[in-house]
């Protein structure tokens, strides 16, 4: 969702924003980027989506499922997955996002898998003292494995 909104609102101010058709065409965009392919996704992905009228018309859903992704909303009226979600996009534009030159959505799409994976191997969360979410989950997971009998 960071980047559709992020990208398409910029690209799109001057059409009114984002509509159902946008929606049904970063679909086509993300999956030719992301699998090199045109068409259907090798296999079945979630596809996180809010409850905004673009993404859940008749047409945008069964576009999706279509091309293989299951359709995930959020919960409606949820201001903790809402304040979770906005404190995570404000994170990574101050910290990817505003500290490089970014031209066009291109550039900024080539960018988003090395800055997720940053952002998940390195990035202290204060939360998770101060562990990035992958080393929080290894030692989760050691601990689980190293449970006295």
């Amino acid at each position: 969702m960071i980047t559709e909104r992020d990208f398409f609102l910029k690209r799109n101010e001057d059409v009114g924003g984002i509509n159902g058709e946008i929606i049904r065409n970063l679909i086509v965009e993300v999956i030719e980027y992301r699998f090199g392919i045109a068409g259907q996704v090798p296999w079945p992905i979630h596809w996180l989506i809010d409850n905004g009228p673009a993404y859940i018309s008749h047409e945008t859903q069964a576009f999706a499922r279509s091309m293989g992704l299951e359709i995930c909303t959020t919960p409606h009226y949820t201001p903790e997955s809402n304040g979770i979600a906005k404190a995570f996009i404000k994170t990574f534009k101050r910290d990817y996002f505003r500290m490089h030159v970014l031209t066009d959505a291109i550039t900024a799409m080539e960018q988003l898998l090395r800055w997720f994976e940053d952002y998940n191997e390195n990035y202290p969360y204060k939360g998770l003292k101060m562990m990035s979410p992958r080393e929080y989950i290894k030692l989760m997971n050691s601990d689980e494995e190293c449970s006295v009998q």
